[in-house]
């Protein structure tokens, strides 16, 4: 299973409030599931991240990449590129080892993950 890195709050935002482009500097070919590993590493907003006790160090939801774009009307997009992001789904945190880029999640993290969405 592929997982991508992403800081809080914004993984939050992807699963609950309909943020639907993760911006990134770099392009990717890549379509389909990713599972969403909230990193360790905070974003500016401390405080909502404090307030709301998001969860980090983790698999925290899946969503689906369904594109990757330059540019979009999306009030989400302010990146140089934007993964168009479909059908995100919260799971309760799984700890896992964050990666830059995309990464493969260990096999009992897949597991786990596996477990959550079909049991």
């Amino acid at each position: 299973m592929k997982a991508l890195s992403i800081r809080q709050p914004w993984c939050h935002h992807i699963l609950h409030d309909g943020k639907d482009v993760e911006n990134r500097d770099w392009r990717t070919n890549y379509r389909g599931a990713v599972l969403i590993h909230a990193s360790l590493s905070l974003e500016e907003d401390r405080e909502f991240i404090r307030e709301h006790q998001l969860p980090l160090g983790g698999i925290v939801g899946m969503v689906e990449i369904v594109d990757c774009v330059s540019a979009s009307d999306s009030r989400w997009f302010h990146g140089k590129y934007g993964f168009v992001l479909r059908n995100a789904r919260p799971i309760e945190l799984i700890p896992c080892p964050g990666k830059l880029g995309f990464f493969d999640v260990p096999a009992h993290v897949a597991q786990m993950v596996e477990a959550h969405v079909h049991g």
